[in-house]
């Protein structure tokens, strides 16, 4: 609006939806913007106008339909009608000169501390920022594509991102270019990673998908990195839906012990996926690629099956180094 001001009434002017189109990539209506929000009279119903707001983004967004929250304010209401202005309020303070990456950092914040309520299951979704940038700075992503096959909230594609920034005066071109591709299982996840990937102005395709039975990227062979921190130690995976994928059996497929099979009674299942998630990170690069994962310690030293899948890579020349961490 500062620069639409500006140039009112000059041969230069433009139409605000141009200026913003220009600057941002996208133009919302006014009655999808902060401040109007924000001028509503009080005995207004603001949950209403909020929610009209939100359809209106996701109508000039399209990539966010279905993602943003709008429901959830009629349910503040219950106990205090006065809550969506309240909140609205909160985010006045917020320096109107704040750089896009203030957002993303506030939205960083509340999911850390939301996976912190949650506890143990808060990491099904939540990789401390800590050891997302330690895996980041060893593989060095500065362009290319980015896969995370259990990407949760979009944590490993933040941290690339940010890798880019902190590093572009060393790119040949000064310039990187990234695109992400994120699978994850359960759908309110997804729209947590599409709206990071939003709030930090990255381009990419996050898609629900079981990593296991799906593969909507077609993977294999076809990625420049691969980022992820996977669900460990897994038992209920289908031996028969898995044994004949190339993603997993490229190195060798985790096979139970004779007598433990015969318990199966034709039902077989994985006895661990931890290596099941290590042929898919190996298989998804190109012949340059790099991965870098988070794994369970037990992976490192897992006898039988695991042992000699993990003798494949190292004889393969697969594995540069391991990290363990307190």
């Amino acid at each position: 609006m500062t620069q639409y001001a500006k140039l009112k009434g000059t041969r230069r002017e433009k139409p605000v939806s141009e200026i913003a189109i220009e600057k941002c990539g996208f133009y919302l209506p006014d009655h999808a913007r902060y401040d109007h929000l924000l001028k509503l009279p009080e005995e207004q119903d603001i949950a209403k106008a909020i929610k009209k707001a939100m359809e209106a983004i996701e109508e000039y967004k399209p990539e966010l339909k279905g993602i943003l929250p709008q429901d959830e304010y009629f349910r503040l209401t219950r106990t205090d009608k006065s809550i969506p202005m309240q909140l609205l309020k909160n985010f006045s303070d917020i320096p109107e000169d704040a750089a896009g990456d203030m957002f993303g950092q506030i939205y960083e914040y509340f999911l850390g501390n939301f996976a912190m309520a949650e506890g143990q299951g808060g990491g099904e979704f939540f990789t401390p920022r800590s050891v997302v940038r330690l895996m980041v700075e060893i593989i060095e992503p500065h362009r290319g594509t980015v896969f995370d096959p259990a990407c949760g909230s979009g944590g490993m594609f933040v941290q690339s991102a940010k890798f880019i920034r902190r590093h572009r005066h060393e790119m040949a071109n000064g310039n990187g270019d990234l695109f992400v591709y994120g699978q994850e299982k359960t759908l309110e996840t997804v729209k947590l990673a599409k709206m990071n990937l939003a709030v930090n102005g990255l381009r990419g395709d996050i898609r629900q998908a079981n990593t296991y039975y799906e593969d909507p990227f077609e993977s294999f062979g076809q990625f420049d990195y691969v980022l992820t921190n996977p669900p460990f130690n897994v038992d209920d995976v289908s031996l028969k839906r898995v044994e004949t994928d190339k993603r997993f059996n490229t190195y060798g497929i985790p096979r139970k012990k004779t007598k433990a099979k015969k318990k199966d009674q034709g039902n077989e299942t994985v006895p661990n996926a931890n290596y099941l998630w290590i042929n898919l990170f190996a298989t998804s690069l190109k012949p340059e690629g790099r991965a870098a994962l988070v794994m369970a310690n037990s992976a490192s030293d897992a006898r039988h099956s695991e042992a000699e899948i993990r003798k494949t890579l190292i004889r393969n020349n697969l594995i540069y180094g391991t990290l363990t961490l307190p």
